[in-house]
């Protein structure tokens, strides 16, 4: 395409994607989808996946469809850069353990969907359709890491003789991301049915908008004032994501001589987590500096919210739907034993392990372990559309610590190479000693609570 028609084809991406929301918005409550667990980004995604160039009525351009698969990290940082500026900042001696607890629960999430990817392998994938050994790895890098972390570790399985594993790692990236909307809605239809959410305790009804949000929007007076408003939040979520990149940048400088897998660490994570960093530091600002009247929550929870559903609806609508069917098969095991492992800690383990309201903090574990973060914060926005559970500072606090590990992190890029020094068999046991380490760690804690 050439420069004179990307600011055009941009704006024409945009303006549809935004157009298919606001119709996901209308259909969904019309149709009482949400009753089931499907959200309205995931219809606007749909929508757009019809109309698509592999859609059944291709009318709009393959061009679009490229920017919407390239959309989704540039939401999510966005999005993490919202996550902090609209709530207090939280008493740190009063959110160690839930943000232990969160933190153990996610290392058992990513360490067990190597397990199950290895015995997938071993049992089914290996001895049936020949799979080579590493695609034990790809649970993984699909459901923690995403399409970027599928995308950096392309040249890795290259080199280790794996040609087909930046394919399969985005593909299953694209199921992961389905399956966390999808089958994340059911859990909260569930949830809800089962009298396990905060909200239903205290009988409040699912998925409406919280009324201090609505009240605080009606009483903002005058079109000026609210244009300020988003004027000042949108430039603060602007400096946190700013201060994001900075950071990234610096790391990037700081590991170019070091070279190797810290090179290799630094060049594969994304800069979501270092602009929630960001997010945190400017909220301390403006609250040491008696000024956290300017980020204004509802504002800040609206921008995250329309953000996710571009984000989501983006995703949905950018699948690539040919690689899918030229790879169903692996791509159904893995996903299976993904999911059932994903439902399994969700479902079991989490009840045993987190704090008050844990299902809340239990679904946006799953979203985030399937999809991608912003999937656990449009689940987290069904199940507790007002706020009233802890979910929020625990989970920002666990991807801080977690992300440089997993999801693109240390463990992903080794893991890989460990398998294929170590061998399946071997690499199995190690992922079967860790899990357990952390899932123990994780009961214990979880059985020390008042």
């Amino acid at each position: 395409m050439s420069a004179l028609h990307g600011p055009l084809l941009l704006a024409l991406a945009m303006a549809v994607l935004g157009g298919l929301v606001a119709l996901g918005r209308a259909i969904g409550p019309a149709l009482g989808l949400q009753r089931i667990g499907l959200p309205a980004a995931l219809v606007a995604g749909v929508l757009g996946l019809l109309l698509g160039p592999y859609g059944p009525w291709p009318v709009l351009p393959a061009p679009v469809e490229t920017l919407w698969a390239r959309l989704p990290m540039v939401l999510l940082t966005f999005v993490f850069g919202t996550l902090m500026l609209g709530r207090p900042l939280p008493d740190l001696a009063k959110l160690w353990k839930p943000a232990a607890a969160q933190t153990l629960l996610g290392l058992t999430l990513g360490f067990g969907q190597y397990l199950v990817g290895a015995v997938a392998v071993l049992l089914v994938l290996g001895p049936w359709l020949g799979a080579d050994p590493l695609m034990a790895c790809l649970i993984e890098v699909g459901f923690e890491g995403g399409h970027g972390s599928a995308a950096v570790m392309g040249p890795i399985y290259a080199d280790l003789g794996f040609s087909g594993g930046t394919d399969l790692g985005l593909a299953m990236a694209t199921v992961g991301l389905l399956s966390s909307t999808v089958v994340g809605g059911l859990l909260v239809v569930l949830a809800q049915g089962q009298g396990w959410l905060l909200a239903a305790e205290a009988g409040a009804p699912l998925c409406v908008l919280p009324e201090p949000a609505a009240t605080a929007v009606a009483a903002v007076p005058g079109w000026q004032e609210r244009l300020r408003q988003l004027a000042t939040n949108l430039a603060l979520v602007g400096i946190a994501v700013g201060i994001g990149v900075v950071m990234l940048a610096g790391l990037e400088r700081l590991a170019e001589p070091a070279g190797g897998m810290l090179r290799t660490v630094i060049d594969a994570l994304p800069v979501y987590p270092l602009a929630l960093a960001g997010s945190l530091l400017v909220r301390l600002a403006l609250e040491r500096s008696d000024r956290a009247e300017l980020a204004v929550p509802a504002l800040q929870n609206g921008l995250g919210a329309l953000a996710t559903d571009l984000l989501i609806a983006a995703a949905t609508a950018g699948l690539n739907l040919p690689l899918l069917r030229a790879n169903w098969l692996p791509l159904l095991v893995l996903s299976g034993f993904g999911l059932a492992w994903n439902l399994l800690v969700i479902l079991v383990l989490a009840p045993r392990i987190l704090p008050a309201g844990w299902f809340e903090r239990a679904v946006i574990e799953f979203g985030q372990a399937t999809g991608v973060a912003a999937s656990g914060l449009l689940l987290l926005g069904m199940a507790d559309p007002d706020g009233r559970s802890e979910a929020i500072p625990a989970f920002s606090i666990k991807q801080l610590l977690l992300q440089p590990v997993l999801a693109g992190g240390v463990v992903t890029v080794a893991a890989p190479l460990a398998l294929h020094s170590w061998g399946l068999p071997l690499w199995g046991g190690v992922c079967l000693g860790l899990t357990v380490l952390w899932g123990g760690l994780a009961l214990a804690l979880g059985a020390g609570r008042p």
